[in-house]
């Protein structure tokens, strides 16, 4: 049987700036995509995989999102409230270290979608995970094939999965999709107070312990009213076909 992280953290404290006006009166997470919140995508996925709980960080318009999870059976669900400060993607991580447990675990941002190829992305990362030689292993997709990404691409990547960033006025072809294992070692000596996972990924880099495994399928970074947009149509495409 194929290895399992027992536990997700789920990236859902930011303020969503990008998604404004939506985000005004809603939280990006709870913006509906189809038939539900882009949260209830992402959990469910999780849920499909075989994980067993998630942690689910909030901050802004944080009552509606926990009021929702509220009645959530699978996965089992506990909140780590950063209401009172935001700690960005690392801090998040780190201040929920105690709730996730010993073993590596899956991060996965709120916002991130995609349409699964042959086989589930989760599966296939769980499944190239190797915490002799890993701190973190990252979901890549190439940007020129992706929806709501048009920047300049985030790392090159080796043929053994190998990660180094994209240098400085060049492209890189792939994307970081927001989803990842990573060792709780990752976080060892990390500061307190915010800061994001780049910090813990640069160190990993420079050690030669973070890697990466290509998205198979389409992925959608739903970040945007444009976005969202695009999304829509594509979920509506595939499940008409």
């Amino acid at each position: 049987m194929t290895w399992l992280p027992k536990t997700a953290m789920v990236l859902a404290a930011g303020k969503g700036v990008r998604m404004r006006p939506i985000t005004g009166l809603v939280p990006k997470p709870m913006v509906r995509l189809g038939q539900k919140p882009l949260i209830d995508h992402v959990l469910d996925r999780i849920d499909e995989a075989g994980i067993d709980a998630a942690v689910v960080n909030v901050h802004h318009l944080a009552d509606q999102i926990v009021a929702h999870l509220a009645s959530r059976e699978r996965p089992r669900i506990s909140i780590s409230d950063e209401r009172a400060l935001l700690l960005d993607t690392g801090g998040g991580v780190r201040k929920a270290l105690g709730k996730l447990g010993p073993e590596p675990f899956l991060i996965h941002n709120s916002d991130s979608l995609w349409i699964d190829g042959v086989q589930p992305n989760l599966a296939r990362l769980a499944r190239g995970f190797d915490p002799r030689r890993m701190d973190c292993l990252l979901l890549l997709a190439l940007g020129s094939a992706s929806l709501g990404y048009d920047g300049r691409g985030d790392f090159l990547m080796s043929a053994d999965g190998l990660l180094q960033r994209r240098p400085e006025r060049e492209v890189a072809p792939f994307v970081f999709t927001g989803v990842s294992i990573a060792h709780p070692r990752l976080f060892d000596d990390a500061p307190d107070g915010p800061f994001s996972l780049n910090l813990v990924w640069d160190r990993a880099i420079r050690q030669r312990r973070a890697f990466g495994v290509r998205l198979d399928g389409t992925w959608m970074h739903v970040g945007t009213p444009a976005a969202l947009n695009a999304a829509e149509q594509i979920l509506n495409g595939s499940h008409a076909g």
